[in-house]
């Protein structure tokens, strides 16, 4: 089992900036794909971006592009996604999740990945 954490969520004027951290613990799978998603009310949960843990590119949505930024710590087991130039339509809950390696490649399927943590608010006003 795996399990995931995130923190780091909160409220911002738009423009602003937010760190998300997501910590991994229990069995941890080297050939993994971690990524961030959010859902905002009356919404489809979303991919935002994901990262192989083992090596390659991240990937993004188009609507994040440019402006955010996801990271990894294998050594801490630790993702972290960087949020700047937060815009209100970025208002939603924000989930960390891991799945296989695959999960990665385009088009990234939210039931492709297997593991989820609780989520994390984040709210941007105008």
């Amino acid at each position: 089992q795996m399990h995931l954490e995130e923190t780091g969520g909160g409220s911002v004027q738009a423009g602003g900036s937010l760190g998300l951290s997501c910590a991994v613990s229990g069995y941890t799978d080297i050939s993994a794909c971690m990524a961030w998603f959010r859902q905002a009310p009356g919404t489809e949960r979303e991919y935002v971006a994901g990262i192989p843990t083992s090596s390659g590119n991240p990937t993004y949505a188009d609507s994040v592009k440019g402006r955010f930024t996801i990271s990894r710590d294998n050594a801490r087991n630790m993702v972290y996604l960087q949020m700047n130039s937060l815009k209100p339509e970025d208002t939603a809950m924000y989930y960390c999740a891991a799945g296989g390696l695959f999960a990665c490649v385009p088009p990234q399927r939210e039931e492709d990945f297997s593991y989820w943590g609780q989520g994390t608010q984040v709210t941007v006003s105008s």
